[in-house]
């Protein structure tokens, strides 16, 4: 998945957590979203592991999706 500049359209680079792009310099935080409410996930760490759950509901998000 490609994720595009909102100001010049170019692919952004992921760093730190941050989509960043090389040629304009436009930052966007990067977060996981529910593709059911598209809404922010809870991100939920344990024993090396990262899932996501969804607080609107939707429960249990693979990190695949």
């Amino acid at each position: 998945m490609n994720v595009t500049c909102e100001k010049c359209q170019q692919t952004l680079t992921l760093r730190e957590g941050v989509f960043i792009c090389e040629a304009c310099g436009f930052h966007l935080p990067a977060q996981a979203v529910c593709p059911d409410c598209l809404q922010p996930l809870n991100v939920l760490k344990a024993c090396g592991a990262v899932d996501y759950f969804c607080p609107q509901g939707h429960g249990l998000i693979s990190k695949k999706e």
